[in-house]
């Protein structure tokens, strides 16, 4: 893995010389480990093309014989698992042990899709409820859209591009999959598994560059019938307004946060509450960005956190001991500095971290944080946490929700009533209790309101946002 790369474009099976190439440097030294495609407007238009071409293929292809591609995709993943760890941690400078984490993840996101293709069906509709329906026979089917734009972040190279790649191979749609500029090694290791697997040629493509440029054709052209978007609320909202007609599932950003009440064991949270904070240096989607405690057991959780925080392992994120390594750039580290900086200006106290070597920003904890404040109120993406104190639950909630975000919140609580007022009254699209927010599984509907998006990810739920209903009428008299 240190020899550095050369890898091309895969479009309708093959792998295409680019008319340019970029060099790919490791955000944790600086070193070059791969030059890959910028592909040219001309170039993202013949993936678009092989796409296109390929969805009858796709469509007309039996479930059985999707499940069977899937499911040998498991089993090749499984195979190399480690070597997609290796990918992982070099590319996105995620530590190693978190990269393996995430490919195994990876691989039961694939087995939920593979099962998921079997699983496609409609419903009977009793026509004769309505007079007229007599003597006539109705049903439904769910049949695929066609080409599905795909455009995946940094943070889960290989889990987040299987949330749209599985769905849409397991209903019949074909891909164009523009992954993060940082991180296309997983892309285009994940192409070599499928073609080996047996997908069809056109099925998946792969176009890597310019992010404007590539999305911009992708989210205007008429053959593309559905974009699948992780990324900022900037670039989502623009896509939105660009998509026209299109279907489109958009995973934004969040602050989330959890509410500690009083009566909380802290012993038994506090590694979880660290772990949602800082693992994979806080560039999650629902990593834990706000703390709110109950004043009663606030100073015990903030001393029980930050020792718990300072055993944090801070290094090279190929080193298997690991926990924290480089942001995935600088210009996110100075913007981290710079939040941090205005925290402290505005009365916040930094009981830890603050400083930054390098790419790395160590992981850091500010007290008594104003809700007005960007560490409070934007998405920091990085290992930054704030806890603030709350006097009742409603308070807290009233915290909580005072965001432009709702992705998933958590609550710890040992109140039923507590807890239920909460999933109630917590505006957000998942709401856990007794866990972080960063809590998911890959089969569970994943997504967001207000700001944090549009749709629903989840193997099943973004199956049934890749396909549409047809209604069937046979009249028998």
């Amino acid at each position: 893995m240190k020899e550095k790369l050369k890898k091309n474009l895969f479009i309708n099976g093959e792998w295409i010389p680019a008319e340019h190439y970029t060099p790919l440097d490791s955000p944790y030294n600086g070193e070059c480990i791969a030059e890959v495609p910028s592909a040219t407007v001309e170039e993202v238009e013949r993936a678009l093309q092989s796409a296109y071409e390929a969805r009858k293929t796709m469509g007309s292809m039996p479930s059985h014989q999707r499940a069977a591609i899937l499911e040998n995709l498991v089993r090749l993943l499984d195979q190399r698992s480690e070597e997609a760890a290796q990918i992982i941690a070099m590319e996105a400078a995620k530590p190693l042990m978190t990269a393996r984490g995430e490919v195994a993840r990876t691989i039961q996101t694939y087995k939920f899709a593979a099962e998921e293709a079997k699983r496609i069906h409609g419903e009977t509709i009793p026509v004769d409820a309505a007079p007229g329906g007599e003597g006539r026979i109705a049903y439904t089917v769910r049949e695929p859209l066609g080409v599905i734009g795909a455009i995946t972040p940094f943070n889960f190279p290989m889990n987040l591009v299987a949330h749209k790649v599985g769905p849409a191979i397991a209903s019949g749609n074909t891909v164009i999959l523009k992954p993060a500029e940082q991180t296309p090694l997983s892309a285009y290791f994940l192409a070599e598994l499928l073609q080996e697997a047996g997908l069809p040629p056109g099925a998946l493509n792969i176009v890597t560059g310019n992010g404007s440029l590539i999305g911009e054709k992708l989210v205007t052209d008429e053959r593309v019938q559905k974009i699948s978007f992780t990324g900022s609320p900037a670039v989502g909202k623009h896509i939105r307004s660009k998509a026209g007609l299109k279907r489109v599932t958009l995973e934004l950003g969040s602050n989330a946060a959890v509410i500690v009440d009083k009566e909380v064991d802290l012993d038994k949270i506090i590694s979880r509450c660290v772990s949602g904070a800082f693992a994979f240096q806080g560039q999650v989607c629902i990593s834990l960005q706000r703390i709110y405690v109950h004043q009663e057991i606030y100073t015990a959780f903030v001393e029980k956190f930050v020792s718990a925080a300072q055993k944090l392992v801070i290094g090279d994120p190929l080193d298997s001991a690991t926990d924290v390594s480089a942001l995935i750039s600088f210009r996110y580290v100075q913007r981290s500095l710079d939040w941090i900086e205005e925290a402290k200006q505005q009365g916040a106290t930094i009981v830890m971290g603050g400083k930054a070597e390098g790419n790395i920003l160590y992981p850091t904890v500010l007290l008594n944080v104003e809700p007005s404040l960007k560490v409070s109120c934007q998405e920091v993406f990085a290992p930054i946490v704030l806890i603030n104190k709350f006097s009742s639950i409603d308070e807290a909630i009233e915290l909580v929700n005072d965001s432009r975000y709702g992705l998933q919140a958590g609550i710890y609580t040992q109140n039923i009533q507590t807890a239920l007022n909460a999933t109630q009254q917590l505006h957000v699209g998942g709401v856990i209790v007794n866990d972080i927010p960063t809590f998911r599984l890959d089969h569970m509907p994943y997504g967001g309101v207000k700001e944090s998006g549009i749709g629903r990810e989840g193997v099943k739920y973004a199956i049934e946002e890749m396909t549409e209903q047809k209604l069937i009428v046979f009249n028998r008299t």
